[in-house]
This record gives C-alpha cells, structure tokens and sequence, in this order.
C-alpha cells in the first residue's frame, strides 16, 4: 500500500534512520576503534531527528492509533521499544554501548521502524478516514515544524 502523504514525514524520517542502521551493518564486524565513532553518530542521529519523530509519535500517532481495537496492542510494543531504544541511544551518549551492542541497536531500531510502517500506518491508513488521516497529518505538521525551529535556536545558543 502506498503510504499517505499525512505520514510520509514520519517515513522518510524512518528511511533516514534505516541508513544509519545500514551502516552500523555494513561496518560489523566494528572494529574497537570505530565504536566510538559510530556512538557519536547514533546521539547525534537522537538528537537531530529521532528524539523529536519518537515525541511526535507519542503526542500524536499512538493516541489516534488507540483509538482502534485492533491497534492497541502493537501501540503498547511501540511504546516499550521506544523505551528501550532511548536508553540505547543514552548509552551511546555515554559511549558506552559496545560492538556487538551497537549491532543489537541496529537491528533492533530497523526492526521497529519496520513495525511502524508495515502494521501500525498500514493500519491507521486503512482504519481512519481521509479526513482523520489530513487532521493527523496537518497536526503532525506543526509538530515537526516546532520542532526543527526549537533544534535550530538551540544551535545558535
């Protein structure tokens, strides 16, 4: 199925952190002096971009998701990956995720994305009207749009 154009932000963000999991990959085995190299990426990568798509999924995807019986489930998965993929990403902060770790974390987080797009937007696309779907999309907007301008005027600082 094609992806509606409300969620195609929340996609070509997936795609964007799929190329990151693509390269920790690809490097493996990694050697112990690309380890840190590879932590810095994956913190930046959280702070750039999916700290704030995980805050915009939260606030507004899984609410509109839970509103379905059938998606209530795979919300709460969501939900605990979530969880879990943030303290991966803090210990990358900490540089403290080890090779075989950051392996772990690719798969796991390409896995996730994975989930999102073939079970919960495929669901919500076929559950939600057209309307509900530009609604979400139009919030999901202006959260996004919020916060690019708050990454960028905390650049500056």
């Amino acid at each position: 199925m094609l992806r509606d154009k409300s969620l195609i932000p929340l996609s070509r963000q997936h795609q964007h952190a799929l190329a990151l999991c693509v390269g920790i990959e690809r490097a493996v085995p990694i050697p112990q002096g690309d380890v840190k190299r590879w932590q810095a990426q994956v913190e930046q990568h959280f702070r750039s971009e999916i700290g704030i798509h995980f805050a915009a999924e939260e606030k507004l995807v899984f609410p509109a998701a839970r509103r379905f019986e059938d998606l209530g489930p795979i919300v709460e998965e969501l939900i605990a990956e979530h969880d879990a993929l943030r303290g991966m990403f803090e210990r990358a902060s900490r540089r403290e995720l080890t090779a075989d770790e950051l392996r772990d974390f690719a798969g796991r987080l390409s896995g996730h994305i994975r989930k999102e797009e073939r079970v919960l937007f495929e669901g919500l696309q076929q559950m939600m009207s057209a309307e509900e779907m530009a609604a979400l999309g139009a919030k999901l907007d202006e959260e996004l749009k919020k916060a690019v301008q708050a990454c960028a005027v905390h650049q500056k600082d």
